[in-house]
């Protein structure tokens, strides 16, 4: 059984020119875990996502393609969402340049 969400993780690293070994490096685990993941013959824990999202600075919903909103946004809007989630530390200044305290 090939599982789709390897694809999507290539997607997603190719787009960000990171080699297999950079992401393996970033989020703790050796470049064959993530060729395995890549190739669909395994997939990754369910502990592992948020860290690929992160290192991927992609949504964990559009990795896993799972729609659970009914909010159509752009890649770019979700890139953005992602990275505003994921540097907890420039949320207060992401805010303040937005107006919003």
């Amino acid at each position: 059984m090939k599982y789709e969400v390897g694809s999507r993780i290539r997607k997603h690293r190719l787009e960000r020119n990171m080699t297999q070994r950079e992401l393996a490096k970033r989020i703790g685990v050796s470049s064959s875990r993530v060729s395995n993941w890549e190739q669909g013959i395994n997939r990754p824990d369910v502990d592992m996502v948020s860290l690929i999202c992160a290192a991927l600075q992609v949504d964990p919903n559009e990795l896993l393609d799972v729609n659970l909103s009914s909010n159509n946004f752009s890649e770019e809007e979700r890139r953005v969402i992602a990275a505003y989630r994921n540097h907890v530390d420039m949320q207060k200044a992401v805010r303040i340049l937005l107006r919003l305290e």
